[in-house]
């Protein structure tokens, strides 16, 4: 299984993953342009890809649908809440949308997907686990960490997780008040210790690569989220864990391999 990220940050989210002849796109928030070019250099078109998984309709996750499907009709998996907001903002949606149930595994042919519930400051909002030859969980843009976001990702082989905000930048940053309670809140984004944690939580269960996505232009460095998982990691005894920063803009490209068994 390959896992491509073509940028991932509050500016803009997409990544590939890629197994055998099965390819998905996770979300579409960069420009249509950006994300071909990824494809491109990858090998694939547009036609190519299975479909689109959405996570929730903030517009860093979804700006580039409607260019995209006018390029290539291929289907956009949501869950119900999420696509009634997006069927409501992109007339002609209708055609492409699959609407999926949570906690409920479907296929995008040769891959077993299932969404889990994350909370974030939308009326629905899911991070997703990717079965193929290896099992790679995506979870970002949740202001905590649930057991129901444990469970779901428990004993996967590698998992992209939210390291938002260091939480000094952000409390004497220029944000104003309430944007910063919002990122603070239970329904916002995680912090670097968060993310340290919850990276913990994953690695104790078997997950030997850990990548750490949607960092905050304003109130966050690669370098200080890194050290801060890095540090939680090594001092939970889980030195052996790979652990990389997926860039804002430009890829990060793993081969995610099966390495362990759900306990």
């Amino acid at each position: 299984m390959r896992l491509v990220t073509f940028g991932s940050g509050s500016g803009g989210n997409c990544a590939l993953i890629r197994d055998g002849e099965s390819s998905v796109l996770m979300d579409a928030g960069l420009s249509y342009k950006s994300i071909a070019a990824g494809l491109a250099r990858e090998g694939l078109g547009m036609g190519e890809v299975g479909g689109v998984l959405i996570t929730h309709e903030h517009s860093d996750h979804v700006s580039a649908l409607s260019m995209l499907l006018r390029h290539s009709p291929v289907p956009v998996y949501a869950p119900r809440t999420v696509a009634n907001h997006l069927l409501r903002a992109l007339p002609g949606l209708e055609e492409h949308i699959r609407i999926i149930t949570v906690g409920e595994p479907f296929f995008v042919k040769e891959l077993t997907v299932t969404a889990f519930s994350t909370p974030h400051d939308t009326d629905q909002s899911v991070g997703y686990l990717v079965e193929g030859t290896a099992r790679l969980g995506f979870c970002t843009d949740t202001g905590c960490v649930t057991n129901t976001m444990l469970s779901a990702l428990r004993g996967c082989d590698a998992a992209l997780i939210e390291a938002n905000h260091d939480v000094d930048m952000l409390r004497y940053g220029r944000y104003p008040v309430y944007l910063k309670r919002r990122i603070l809140s239970d329904r916002g984004h995680l912090s670097n210790e968060d993310s340290g944690a919850f990276a913990c939580a994953l690695a104790e269960s078997g997950t030997e690569t850990i990548v750490l996505g949607h960092l905050s232009r304003e109130n966050n460095t690669p370098a200080r989220a890194w050290s801060a998982v890095r540090a939680a990691l090594d001092g939970a005894g889980f030195s052996h864990v790979a652990l990389h920063v997926a860039p804002r803009k430009g890829d990060l490209a793993l081969e995610i391999l099966p390495c362990c068994v759900s306990a």
